[in-house]
């Protein structure tokens, strides 16, 4: 039995983004995943501002990711089909991005082997025990680890949160969404980012996320309990893919390049319990997701970040649950409180049609809104004054440092 300070379980942002950070602050770290890298996720492949800052901050080369591709604009529509142009800042470093997780991901292990954490792919986790002074994890490949804590990084139905008998019984996420690969994609500008809030979807939204090549990552999501059923999505996707708005955008030759995609997205990040004795959940297996927006990698990074700096700060337990929860709670559950109350006002088209409306009042409400929507301030910073600091409307993007990065 191999002996390690940390047993991460599950290899991708949450659980790398773990292991690169308790690596960094001098731990020993295992990660196991079922999958061997690089591997397809089903995904949006939008990476946000805060996204992008985390990932800079682990020391990710973007010249690594071979999709990596820079947004410049994001153009909304409304319900009634008005557009508005939303720029994001010029020559800051990097805003929005989008990565195909495949590659992404890949980038991340590769990271986390680099800095000295032990990767074993193709193990899925079998059982864990919890002992008084550890937590022991063997693997269906039949790989045994002792580590004094455990990272469960392992998706919405964690097989680690049910092997501790955490059930979460017939949950499927209150999002879920659709993509499919399209190419050919010739007539949206090449960093331009689209959103279109159709009335039959709310608060739902289709998207056309650029990819370099003339490829994109087209797809919507819907809530779990909207009028549109989720079997029913696959009915309505051609449908959607030929609606003129859409379609002008996109343009006449594009077609899809692999079959479409649907996954849930789990976003109730404090309903959940955060940890169980020395088991930390982060991620979606802690269902960290923005109920807003469905975005879910940042959340991802900064949760298995924060897991691994309550291990390496504190030695009980007891101190190392309770700094995690406290720290999930003041940077996330409350942000995502106000994102939810935000998601009911974009439920009816008229909602939808004003909060468009108000946003682009004018060139400074456009430009903090875009930058808003990309996460680069806390959702609930205005009524979060310890979060206030003096350049915080004024901080550059991620790699801002390194010039100008690919895409």
């Amino acid at each position: 039995m191999r002996e390690v300070d940390v047993v991460v379980v599950g290899a991708g942002p949450a659980g790398t983004a773990a292991a690169i950070t308790a690596r960094r602050a001098g731990l020993t770290v295992a990660v196991v995943d079922k999958a061997r890298f690089p591997r397809e996720k089903i995904c949006g492949d939008g990476l946000t501002t805060t996204c992008l800052r985390l990932l800079d901050e682990l020391g990710l080369d973007p010249r690594r990711v071979a999709s990596w591709h820079r947004v410049d604009d994001v153009a909304i529509s409304s319900p009634s089909h008005r557009q508005i142009i939303f720029p994001l800042p010029r020559n800051m470093g990097e805003f929005a991005v989008i990565a195909e997780r495949r590659d992404l991901d890949a980038a991340l292990v590769d990271l986390a082997r680099s800095v000295g954490a032990g990767i074993h792919e193709g193990h899925g986790i079998a059982a864990i025990e919890q002992v008084a002074d550890g937590v022991t994890v063997t693997t269906d490949g039949g790989l045994e680890l002792a580590g004094r804590h455990v990272v469960a990084a392992d998706g919405m139905w964690s097989p680690t949160r049910k092997l501790l008998g955490l059930e979460t019984g017939r949950y499927l996420g209150e999002w879920h969404a659709f993509r499919q690969y399209f190419r050919n994609v010739g007539a949206q500008p090449a960093h331009r980012l689209h959103v279109w809030f159709e009335p039959d979807l709310l608060p739902g939204y289709v998207w056309s996320f650029p990819l370099p090549q003339g490829r994109s990552n087209l797809g919507f999501g819907i809530l779990r309990d909207a009028s549109i059923a989720t079997r029913d999505m696959t009915r309505i996707w051609t449908d959607i893919v030929d609606r003129p708005h859409i379609r002008s955008v996109i343009g006449p030759g594009a077609e899809p390049e692999q079959p479409h995609r649907a996954w849930p997205i789990p976003a109730r990040v404090g309903r959940l319990p955060l940890t169980l004795g020395r088991t930390l959940f982060v991620g979606d297996a802690a269902a960290a997701t923005d109920p807003m927006t469905g975005e879910g990698i940042a959340q991802a990074l900064f949760t298995g970040m924060a897991a691994a700096r309550s291990i390496a700060r504190f030695a009980a337990p007891e101190q190392v649950r309770r700094h995690y929860e406290r720290h999930v709670h003041d940077e996330l559950a409350i942000d995502h409180g106000l994102a939810r109350v935000l998601g009911k006002v974009l439920q009816s088209p008229l909602g939808a049609r004003g909060a468009v409306r108000v946003a682009g009042l004018s060139p400074w409400t456009r430009r903090h809104f875009a930058r808003w929507l990309f996460e680069d301030y806390p959702r609930a910073v205005v009524v979060t004054p310890s979060r206030w600091r003096r350049d915080l409307f004024r901080r550059p993007g991620a790699y801002s440092s390194a010039g100008e990065s690919q895409g």
